[in-house]
């Protein structure tokens, strides 16, 4: 091995093969050493056929390889932030991020439904081009982007998502909604839906985009009616603490408003003691004072009960203000709800 090189792990799914090599890319345009890609096969790649909830959670796609990294078989390894657990392996911290892609989940139809009737896709579209306060609020001629989906589904559509955040959410919008898990490689799950086994997908936009499917996002839901997962659209670089020499190489790539924002999501997780298969939605964004806000919300599985919370604070306390919003989250009951969801994903290990 070059003894400049830098050995980069990663998961061999076609998004994480994106990201690492985005990751080697900018590291190498930044002027710092060359990457070698090191795939690592992870529990959540052998578990495919089980749904997260129940083979273990998201962390399954990251153990591995942070095995790898502490034990030095890789210097540095590029995750899906969202898969990251709140609290890292004693030993490991994030050494950066890259610039945030659209945080917000999608839904896909079939490419069937271009043809119909309703047009539904173009319909949806339209409806994004007004102004948000526009496509939201109610208007007697016009139905937001939520209200024309379900009425173009119908009452008892088949939704492919395996997030329980999503279902959670998703079934205060569609109460006859059957939802069903999804997994596998980006276009494996295209190709099902187009073959008929949904009427809809509900994915990360940010996956679509960065694999060159933009073009088949329907619709970005608001943030208003599915709050997205902590850390999604975020590339995180995780690495040893106290390695220098990893650290100066990944150090200019970091993207500072992401950081921030990641940090502020993950302590809001670790502040509800959360794991990453909870019914949790969380999003921090700059808002027009430079100031951080999050919004955050904890949902029961069956959708029957909500609980949000928001609030601002200057982004040098992004960990405070994402403990300060779990705080109230709990105060207003979301520890209930995240102990009864707990509980109904042991019933189903």
């Amino acid at each position: 091995m070059n003894a400049q090189e830098l050995r980069l792990g990663t998961r061999g799914s076609q998004l994480a093969l994106w990201q690492a090599n985005m990751v080697a890319a900018r590291i190498a345009a930044a002027g710092g050493p060359s990457c070698r890609i090191v795939v690592i096969r992870t529990d959540g790649d052998r578990l495919q056929d089980r749904p997260l909830s129940e083979a273990g959670g998201k962390g399954l796609f990251v153990k591995e390889i942070e095995d790898a990294l502490l034990g030095g078989a890789i210097d540095l390894a590029v995750h899906s932030s969202k898969d990251m657990s709140a609290v890292l392996p004693q030993g490991l911290v994030i050494g950066g991020v890259l610039p945030r892609e659209n945080p917000l989940d999608a839904v896909v139809l079939p490419k069937r439904a271009e043809g119909s009737g309703l047009r539904a896709q173009e319909a949806f579209k339209a409806q994004q081009a007004l102004r948000p306060q526009e496509a939201l609020s109610p208007r007697p001629s016009v139905l937001t982007p939520i209200e024309a989906l379900a009425a173009f589904l119908g009452a008892t559509p088949s939704i492919g998502t395996g997030s329980v955040r999503r279902i959670a959410q998703l079934a205060r919008l569609f109460p006859g909604a059957r939802f069903t898990g999804i997994r596998g490689n980006l276009d494996t799950r295209l190709r099902k839906l187009d073959e008929g086994a949904h009427d809809a997908l509900v994915l990360a936009a940010a996956g679509l985009s960065r694999l060159g499917f933009a073009s088949r996002i329907s619709l970005a839901v608001p943030q208003e009616s599915c709050v997205p997962a902590p850390g999604q659209g975020i590339v995180a670089i995780e690495i040893r603490a106290g390695d220098d020499r990893v650290a100066d190489a990944v150090a200019p790539v970091n993207d500072a408003a992401a950081s921030d924002a990641l940090t502020a999501e993950r302590a809001l997780i670790a502040a509800l003691g959360a794991g990453c298969q909870t019914p949790v939605g969380a999003l921090a964004q700059i808002v027009e004072s430079g100031d951080l806000g999050l919004d955050a919300v904890v949902v029961a599985l069956d959708g029957s009960r909500v609980v949000r919370a928001r609030a601002r604070a200057p982004r040098a306390d992004a960990a405070a203000l994402g403990a300060r919003v779990g705080a109230q989250l709990i105060a207003d009951g979301a520890g209930e709800i995240l102990a009864e969801a707990q509980r109904g994903q042991e019933r189903l290990i």
